[in-house]
């Protein structure tokens, strides 16, 4: 049976990483609004976008407190960009955290605006040449103990994994490189 995964499309790039995981054979659908819920899913993908309009939509349409639920039970996350912001546990010169469920620090927008973004590649998990887009991107500065850094540019964590969550400062939904889409079902989700 392919694994079915909700992604979040209240705001950000989700589109494209329904048209990823679909291409890898998984079935996807939208959560917009709490109903969403209701259908079963084994995994959930937090895509970028703005973290502070996305935390601020999940609580108004009553979808927080249920995926937070999720997610501390264990369920596997993609997340990228904003989504990975609304995962860490402590947002640098923020007093507000959103789900707070994976023990990194994160500094938001730390490479500057929009016109700052930039492409890079790195290793990933043991793969070469991964390409990664940050857009407006996040800097993870600090990760806990059981947290493992999988891709680094710079000498800063470009991409963690800490048990189930997978997040991502960079948008690999937007290259044709599907390798990490497949990592996760193939590593994070089993």
């Amino acid at each position: 049976m392919n694994p079915r995964i909700a992604v979040l499309a209240l705001q950000g790039a989700f589109r494209e990483h329904m048209l990823v995981f679909a291409a890898l054979g998984a079935e996807c659908f939208e959560i917009r609004q709490r109903a969403d819920l209701d259908r079963p899913f084994d995994a959930l993908v937090l895509p970028g976008g703005e973290s502070t309009v996305q935390g601020k939509l999940l609580r108004e349409l009553g979808l927080f407190d249920p995926l937070r639920q999720r997610l501390r039970r264990g369920m596997p996350v993609l997340a990228t960009c904003a989504g990975t912001i609304l995962l860490a546990e402590r947002i640098a010169s923020d007093s507000v955290s959103h789900f707070a469920t994976l023990p990194i620090t994160v500094e938001r927008n730390a490479y500057g605006r929009q016109l700052s973004s930039f492409h890079a590649e790195s290793a990933f998990a043991g793969m070469t040449g991964v390409p990664m887009p940050f857009i407006r991107a996040p800097r993870i500065t600090a990760c806990a103990e059981g947290v493992e850094v999988l891709a680094e540019v710079d000498k800063f964590p470009v991409a963690v994994r800490y048990g189930r969550q997978l997040a991502l400062t960079f948008h690999p939904e937007i290259t044709a490189d599907r390798r990490i889409h497949a990592y996760f079902l193939r590593e994070v989700m089993r």
